[in-house]
């Protein structure tokens, strides 16, 4: 379970109606199936499968409570040496009332009994003629005569080898209720909420149910595992589909499918969700769980084995994998940036705006925004100056584009070029032209900021910037050159979603018959990013190509989203990477050396560049991570790189 994950499985066993024999070895190999077969440390059983659910008025009869109670024990025994978290639902007696319980085993003890709490007496649901609502309150109660358990549904079970997993039970109709127990669990400090449940089909049921689950795990930053009834289940009135379900934070990581194969089995990330709940203020969990009055029973896990991953890990998490929802995200953002821009034009009653475009990404989708900005607001698309500034590395190629893109999108366009400009500066500070150094690059990117302000300045308008989120988070702009800006529509971009968002505004020209800029569009997506501030080949082709430098974006796009998103640690964003792009696979794409590689340089450029970042203009915030020191990062530009630096280093020698 290293790294945080825990393999959790929701099996459905075959039932034999009030056969608990049976029934005691389905559920039997059903755990041992999860467990050999998938590896899984937490399994859990449906609502009442020792005795079935549909037993009816056979719940009354002593005989089948006696063997329930002796089929659980004999579960126990004969998982005593298994190293996972058992939950299977039985009818138990206290005090002569009856409750519908779920049972939870670890080394073939009894750690505690979970009734359940809200007893459906409606439409097909008669629960309340056999079963009494179970009290939330924990006491110690006898069972079966070998020991005494607690009893009651405020309990907790926490792994004490793995602090961040804490489980809680709720059964079935608790999860459709308007306050369900496992709202309170969470608030106790459960991370892992399983539900034992009976729930049978109805046309359109399936969709619900998967909404429920999803929006509850989501509400509760919390897993969620739902293990319900299926084959063998009483038909009289009613059919059982087996639907279980596996659901993280919001995400359905495992759905077995109505009448499937009865098992839905993935890893549920605690150390993930600990780190959530910290960074949300509004999520507020009790001190301790004895001030929640829930009562904390503690079993232990082996830690040392590696989980092995089989959840879907998105290599582009910026970037929806279906076409429908990548047009939808494209639309939602770029009409966030817009707006942004809008906003902040009319506020400042500003009527031209003056964009640096090279021909390249990120100064096209500026310019796109700006575009749909000025058409919101009514203006004439002859106040955007768009102004093109040939240097010593500008090819013919990113130039036409630049020129074509702003003549057909109806901008105002200026040509000054920067060489005799940046000759004379060189002259000025006596530098050698010849050497190509940092001087020498970012020479240009100040002449060019300094150009863009002072055409502001001469139109009263407002210089929109173009740099990229990858770009903010690997420190790759010249400081007081294109770092700065009046407003920053690309902030909060990520690079592997402009590339997206380009060519979605490429076809949607397309579309509208406007040709001249949708081939445009599609020229520059095929350009290779680049600054161009070194001379071009002898060819004329780009001769500085980004990623050759700094490494392959999708790379730290990866790495940037792991990092804010979640707070991993390096150790968990190498796993998560080589884990996401296949390294060490057959046909792997970056190998671990490679992955290894670019992560040490995202770290070190990421801490080294914050002072950059702590001076960055405003800009729009369109996903969840950005970058602003005004509350989306706030990061000392001084603070030390070495801890997670040497974490990684201390990888070099483990074996895949």
């Amino acid at each position: 379970m290293r790294d945080g994950f825990v393999k959790v499985a929701a099996v459905t066993p075959k039932v034999r109606v009030a056969d608990v024999a049976y029934n005691v070895e389905s559920c039997l190999n059903s755990i041992e199936k999860a467990i050999v077969e998938h590896d899984a440390r937490v399994v859990v059983l449906p609502e009442l499968c020792i005795t079935g659910y549909t037993c009816e008025d056979l719940f009354w009869q002593d005989e089948l409570l006696d063997m329930a109670e002796r089929g659980l024990v004999a579960i126990a025994s004969r998982t005593a040496d298994v190293d996972a978290l058992i939950l299977a639902g039985l009818p138990v007696r206290v005090a002569s009332k009856l409750y519908n319980c779920a049972a939870v085993l670890y080394g073939g003890e009894l750690l505690g009994l979970v009734p359940k709490r809200h007893i459906p007496t409606y439409n097909e649901f008669y629960e309340g003629r056999h079963f009494t609502a179970g009290p939330r309150s924990v006491t110690e109660i006898d069972f079966n005569l070998s020991r005494t358990v607690p009893f009651g549904a405020d309990q907790l079970f926490a792994c004490d080898t793995l602090p961040d997993l804490v489980v809680a039970v709720e059964i079935c109709e608790d999860l459709w209720v308007p306050d369900p127990p496992s709202t309170a669990h969470a608030m106790a400090g459960a991370t892992l909420i399983c539900n034992m449940s009976a729930s049978p089909a109805t046309a359109g049921k399936a969709d619900y149910r998967r909404a429920l689950v999803t929006n509850q795990s989501a509400r509760l930053v919390c897993g969620y595992a739902y293990a319900s009834s299926g084959e063998g289940e009483s038909t009289t009135d009613l059919v059982f589909p087996g639907h279980d379900l596996i659901c993280e934070n919001g995400r359905r990581l495992a759905d077995s499918g109505c009448f499937a194969d009865g098992i839905a089995v993935s890893e549920i990330d605690v150390t993930r969700l600990s780190a959530e709940r910290r960074r949300l203020s509004t999520f507020q969990v009790a001190p301790s769980p004895e001030e929640a009055r829930h009562i904390v029973t503690y079993f232990s896990l082996d830690v040392e084995t590696p989980t092995k991953l089989t959840r879907f890990v998105d290599p582009r998490p910026f970037v929806p994998a279906s076409d429908n929802r990548r047009a939808e995200r494209c639309e939602e953002v770029l009409s966030i940036q817009a707006h942004g821009l809008a906003t902040r034009l009319a506020h400042t009653g500003s009527d031209h705006a003056v964009i640096g475009i090279s021909g390249g990404l990120d100064s096209t989708l500026a310019l796109l925004v700006t575009v749909r900005a000025f058409d919101q607001l009514g203006l004439d698309r002859g106040g955007i100056v768009a102004v093109t500034m040939p240097g010593f590395g500008t090819t013919d190629r990113t130039y036409t584009n630049a020129v074509e893109l702003a003549r057909a999108l109806g901008a105002e366009l200026r040509e000054i070029s920067i060489t005799a400009a940046v000759r004379q500066h060189f002259a000025d500070i006596s530098h050698d032209e010849s050497n190509h150094d940092v001087t020498y690059e970012n020479a240009q990117a100040r002449e060019r900021t300094q150009i863009l302000m002072d055409v502001a300045n001469q139109a009263r308008g407002m210089v929109i910037g173009t740099g990229d989120l990858s770009e903010l988070a690997l420190g790759w702009a010249t400081y007081n050159g294109d770092q700065m800006s009046m407003y920053g529509v690309n902030a909060s971009v990520p690079k592997t979603l402009v590339r997206h968002l380009v060519r979605y505004c490429a076809d949607m020209y397309a579309q509208t018959h406007e040709e001249d800029v949708a081939d445009t569009l599609y020229d520059v997506l095929d350009t290779p990013v680049s600054p161009e501030l070194l001379p071009a080949s002898a060819d004329g082709s780009i001769g500085q190509k980004t990623e050759n430098l700094v490494g392959p974006y999708e790379l730290h796009d990866f790495f940037l989203y792991q990092v804010l998103r979640y707070g991993s640690s390096p150790r968990k964003v190498f796993r998560l990477a080589c884990y996401a792009f296949g390294a060490g696979a057959s046909g792997e794409k970056y190998s671990r050396k490679t992955i290894l590689s670019w992560l040490k340089v995202f770290y070190r450029r990421f801490f080294a560049q914050q002072f950059k970042r702590s001076a960055m203009p405003d800009g729009p915030k369109v996903g969840s991570v950005a970058l602003s020191p005004r509350g989306d990062l706030r990061m000392p530009s001084d603070a030390s790189s070495a801890l997670w630096l040497s974490e990684l280093d201390s990888l070099e020698d483990e074996d895949d």
